[in-house]
């Protein structure tokens, strides 16, 4: 006869509905996060409910009021006023109740809408690798903090990499192709040893780019229209290098040179810029242009058109390299004080709001000083006057 031995059961065990049903306390290693993610679904549906409820609740009133109460099926004026004022009170919590909901989703949206930009365009930190900067912008959309306008700084093996671009075109429009500049260069920084590199990355990015946009916008016949905006879409780059000891590098593509401040401003000799990424291909020879040495106090102030092209009333432009001018006799240059002096200057000659992005980068050299060789003063002389 064979004999079937009963299991024991082990020790802390329990029937097959037990361990569902045991309550587990702070003591089980379980917090009281769950249950704060169950009182927050809780109290949007509240939030929720009171929203749509509370106006049901003032129709409720004023419709009951208007056929239960006696005072108002009469027709004498005392009457009339009574029920004006009910209504009136009625339709006043209706409008205060609406407005208090649509400030609170606005609110919520301004957050999200700031947060997306901040990451896309981020903050740039007041120091990185013994440089001290500040960064500012502009839109030209009311109510966006990102537009057109792009730049980035990057601590690299080969050294601080910068890039202050323009895409053509301003606000809320230009923001895929800023997104496409930017993530182009915060990789290619870093892996591409050499500067030219980092720009033909950009352009594969962008021309990327716009195959994508303009097969969303084309689906049909695969390719961007001629009358396309696609196939007009420009960005103005400029790819600035500093080494360790200070050697400025460049690559332009069609934008504005940047100011050396060094107790006046003086705008960087660097030749022809090359044309604007996209509706030529780059050539095969990039000259890299050497634009002398930051010296340990010195500044260096880049932007975007938007700056420069502004106009006041009378048609002016505003006058940069004077406004940079007076900031760099303050000793030491505050980079932060000379992105407020400049917009403040800016927003008081335009007398409004801008009608292009404008984009201010300043970089201010707080490197010892680093023992030049005696081939280089000559050079550098050269370069710089």
């Amino acid at each position: 006869m064979i004999r079937i031995k009963p299991r024991t059961p082990r020790p802390g065990a329990g029937t097959r509905r037990g361990p569902r049903l045991r309550a587990r306390g702070p003591g089980d290693g379980c917090d009281e996060r769950p249950a704060a993610a169950f009182e927050r679904p809780c109290r949007r549906r509240l939030r929720r409910a009171l929203t749509l409820g509370l106006p049901t609740v003032w129709g409720a009133v004023a419709i009951t009021y208007k056929l239960t109460c006696p005072l108002a099926q009469q027709h004498g004026l005392g009457a009339r006023i009574v029920t004006s004022a009910v209504f009136f009170a009625v339709g006043t919590g209706l409008i205060f109740h609406v407005r208090h909901a649509l400030i609170r989703e606005l609110r919520q949206i301004r957050e999200i809408a700031g947060a997306a930009q901040n990451v896309l365009l981020r903050p740039l930190p007041p120091r990185i690798d013994g440089l001290a900067l500040a960064a500012g912008r502009l839109s030209a959309s009311r109510g966006a903090s990102v537009g057109g306008d792009l730049y980035e700084v990057a601590a690299t093996d080969h050294g601080v990499r910068v890039v202050m671009g323009d895409v053509r075109g301003h606000g809320l429009a230009a923001i895929g192709t800023v997104a496409a500049v930017l993530g182009s260069f915060r990789e290619a920084a870093h892996d591409e040893p050499e500067l030219p590199q980092v720009l033909r990355r950009l352009e594969r990015a962008l021309a990327r780019h716009l195959r994508e946009r303009s097969r969303a916008e084309h689906p049909a016949s695969g390719a961007a229209a001629p009358e396309s905006p696609v196939a007009e879409e420009f960005v103005t780059v400029l790819l600035v290098e500093i080494s360790q000891d200070g050697e400025v590098w460049a690559l332009n593509c069609g934008h504005p040179w940047p100011y050396r401040l060094r107790g006046r401003a003086q705008q960087l000799p660097g030749g022809e810029p090359l044309p604007p990424l996209g509706p030529f291909p780059l050539p095969a020879e990039l000259p890299l242009q050497h634009c002398g040495r930051l010296l340990p106090g010195d500044a260096l102030v880049l932007h975007t058109d938007g700056v420069e092209d502004a106009r006041d009333g009378s048609g002016r432009f505003f006058p940069l390299q004077a406004v940079l001018g007076e900031a760099a006799r303050t000793q030491p240059v505050s980079p932060q004080q000379v992105i407020q002096s400049v917009y403040a200057r800016l927003l008081r000659h335009i007398g409004r709001l801008p009608s292009d992005d404008a984009a201010l980068l300043v970089l201010r050299n707080d490197r010892q000083r680093v023992p030049r060789q005696q081939t280089e003063t000559g050079r550098c002389a050269r370069t710089m006057s």
